[in-house]
């Protein structure tokens, strides 16, 4: 198809709603993307592990987890940005100090340093995945991690964020926070599937929710925010739709004439 659009997706309040679960307006709007010619891939936060049941479902090989480190593209490794080791542990030590656990994550699976806590239970439960961090407070020796959870109520971070610059850090739960690579986003990860594509500004789209979207609907030219974001989100973003409970995808696909 000549003049084919990639669409890139979020997951959590995009393309699932609050209960995690997936519109049929919004399974019929990414099957209809597809037959029109179309490249729908997914833009989370997630693992790769904690969505492949939705990959399946929407038949989407092409993705950017964990915020920008790990791409694939048409199912084949595209690109990977993984964390300063010698960083990670020294913050991990730290965060040990302080009754902070951490949970470690590559591309196949995630290990926490402690044998069970409140924070993790409490957070991890949210996301709704049949998969829970085992214990190993080793996992991070000898292998790339693409991201860690740090767990601690908000404004507690602070002191990570000030003492350590090769990361970044993005809350996504309130007793819970990313730890990526310095620099490292959605938006860094969607460009090196655009470039692979050859696909030019103008037929790239996104839409996202949250705060870990922000620069990736500031970057992509067609960006669309859900109408259940923060104002801040929204900010970001050249158009809004409505919330993911009132058909927001196929409302916002159908705005952009992409339906």
């Amino acid at each position: 198809m000549k003049n084919k659009s990639v669409i890139f997706f979020d997951i959590d309040g995009t393309l699932l709603d609050h209960d995690k679960k997936l519109p049929p307006s919004t399974r019929e709007a990414i099957s209809k993307l597809k037959e029109n010619g179309h490249i729908v891939a997914i833009a989370t936060g997630r693992a790769p592990f904690m969505f492949e049941d939705l990959r399946k479902e929407l038949d989407i090989n092409t993705y950017v987890s964990y915020n920008g480190q790990y791409v694939v593209l048409n199912g084949k490794e595209l690109y990977r940005n993984s964390l300063n080791i010698s960083s990670l542990e020294k913050l991990t030590d730290a965060a040990l100090q302080n009754n902070h656990p951490v949970v470690f994550m590559d591309h196949e699976d995630m290990k926490a340093n402690v044998p069970e806590h409140t924070y993790i239970k409490e957070s991890i439960a949210t996301l709704k995945i049949n998969r829970f961090p085992t214990h190993d407070p080793h996992y991070y020796k000898e292998r790339e991690l693409f991201q860690t959870l740090l767990f601690c109520p908000e404004g507690e971070e602070r002191q990570y964020v000030e003492e350590y610059h090769d990361f970044d850090f993005v809350r996504w739960h309130p007793v819970s926070v990313d730890v990526l690579p310095r620099g490292g986003s959605k938006a860094q990860g969607i460009k090196k599937v655009v470039e692979a594509l050859g696909i030019p500004q103008e037929r790239q789209y996104a839409f996202g929710d949250g705060l870990n979207d922000i620069e990736m609907l500031s970057t992509v030219k067609n960006s669309v925010a859900m109408g259940n974001a923060e104002e801040i989100v929204k900010t970001a973003a050249k158009y809004i739709t409505k919330s993911v409970e009132e058909d927001g995808i196929s409302y916002g696909l159908k705005m952009l004439s992409l339906l």
